[in-house]
C-alpha cells in the first residue's frame, strides 16, 4: 500500500573507523623570559591526562569581576517622590491658610457693607420721618384747602 522509502532501499555498507594520529610536537623559539617579582613567580600545575600525558602550565587565576556600586536601600526616585510629596502638603497648607484668609477677608468686606447700608438707611428714614423742624416751609392742611382756576390758595 505504501511506497518504500528510497531510504530502505539502499544497500547496507560497513562502517569505517578512523583512529587520531598523535602529531609530532612544533620546534619552537623559546619564549623570552618577563623579568617578575620574586615574591610573585606564580605556581606551576602539572595535570595528568587519561592516556597517560602530563601537561604541565601555570595555573590562571580566575578574572575578578569589577565590584558593582552597592545601590542604596531606597531608590533616589523614590527619596525624590517623596520630598516632593513633603513639598506639595507644605503648600496646601499655605492655600488652606490662604482660602481661609480670603473667606474671612470677604465675610468682613461683607458685614462692613451690610452696616453701613443699615447705618445709611436709618439716616435717611429719619429724615423722611422726622416730625417738624423749621426748614422755612409751611405746612397746609390739604382738606381746607381751596383750588380755583388750578391754583392751590392756602
Amino acid at each position: 500500500m505504501y511506497p518504500e522509502h528510497p531510504a530502505h532501499s539502499r544497500p547496507v555498507t560497513a562502517v569505517e573507523v578512523h583512529q587520531p594520529v598523535p602529531m609530532a610536537p612544533a620546534v619552537m623559539a623559546p619564549a623570552p623570559l618577563v623579568p617578575m617579582q620574586p615574591g610573585s613567580v606564580p605556581a606551576v600545575a602539572s595535570i595528568v591526562l587519561p592516556d597517560g600525558r602530563v601537561v604541565t602550565g601555570y595555573a590562571i587565576n580566575p578574572v575578578q569581576p569589577a565590584p558593582v556600586a552597592a545601590k542604596p536601600p531606597v531608590s533616589r526616585t523614590a527619596v525624590n517622590i517623596a520630598l516632593g510629596g513633603i513639598g506639595f502638603g507644605a503648600v496646601c497648607g499655605g492655600l488652606l491658610l490662604l482660602t481661609t484668609f480670603i473667606a474671612a477677608l470677604t465675610a468682613l468686606i461683607t458685614q462692613l457693607i451690610t452696616l453701613a447700608a443699615v447705618i445709611f438707611g436709618g439716616w435717611i428714614a429719619v429724615q423722611i420721618f422726622s416730625a417738624g423742624g423749621s426748614k422755612g416751609g409751611s405746612t397746609v392742611n390739604i382738606r381746607k384747602a381751596i383750588f380755583k382756576r388750578n391754583h392751590f390758595h392756602g
